[in-house]
């Protein structure tokens, strides 16, 4: 027996996401991650599930870090995709990919995390000698990547997080190469887009003097969070809302 048009009309009402168009966030929507080096971008797990929760279209863009040029050309190939205005969040050398990649007109705003952001003229490998580092466990392969000493990786990079986790990311790493942490940055998109950057305070990779340095330096408006260079894993919630904010506060 067919059901009268007002029953499957009230059905389908009933079935609808809860999200509805009235929920959608404000500001920019669209949100593009680009990870660091020596990790992938399964760390950004909860990061994405608290802003997709929050109404986001939030993507993740792993860069291959042979080149910072072909690691710009990943995130070109994702802005194509993207509906509309968008915010680059990178965190340690993906600061570099996003201050390159986000002189794109469809680029509003950038956020770095615990991340390099270079002028004209400066490489990540620039930039982290130019201030004595917490630790000086980086080691090169013989034909040209670069990686964390294995039994250093949880204390240089996760010391708050579980000895079990960084264990294994230290054996899962994602190598960078020489050629791509050299690479000087030729634009600087920070220099005339609005960015927000977070301040990993118990940084044992990356000084906390330098980040506060370079986020000075860029105008960023600065947020401090107590937490290790992976701090948008072990505090999530607080990275998740300074990239809320910066969303919010853009078009």
């Amino acid at each position: 027996m067919r059901k009268p048009l007002s029953l499957l009309l009230l059905m389908l009402a009933s079935t609808a996401p809860a999200f509805a168009a009235g929920d959608a966030p404000e500001g920019v929507k669209n949100i593009v991650i680009v990870p660091g080096a020596f990790v992938d971008g399964s760390g950004w797990r909860v990061v994405h599930d608290i802003l997709t929760k929050h109404g986001y279209s939030v993507n993740v863009v792993q860069p291959r870090i042979d080149t910072l040029s072909n690691d710009a050309e990943a995130v070109y190939r994702q802005l194509r995709k993207e509906s509309g205005p968008t915010l680059l969040v990178g965190s340690d050398y993906g600061g570099a990919v996003i201050t390159v990649a986000g002189n794109r007109d469809k680029v509003k705003g950038l956020v770095y995390v615990a991340a390099v952001a270079p002028s004209v003229g400066e490489s990540v490998s620039i930039l982290v000698n130019s201030v004595p580092e917490p630790s000086n466990d980086i080691e090169a392969s013989w034909d040209g990547f670069v990686y964390v000493n294995e039994k250093h990786f949880g204390a240089d990079l996760g010391n708050d997080l579980t000895t079990n986790r960084t264990n294994y990311l230290a054996i899962s790493q994602v190598p960078a190469t020489v050629p791509a942490l050299g690479a000087v940055t030729e634009a600087a998109a920070w220099k005339n887009k609005p960015s927000w950057a977070v301040v990993a305070t118990e940084d044992h990779f990356y000084s906390p003097d330098l980040q506060r340095s370079m986020y000075q330096r860029a105008g960023s408006r600065i947020t401090e969070i107590k937490g290790s260079h992976l701090v948008y894993m072990s505090q999530p919630e607080q990275v998740a809302q300074v990239i809320e904010n910066a969303a919010k506060s853009l078009k």
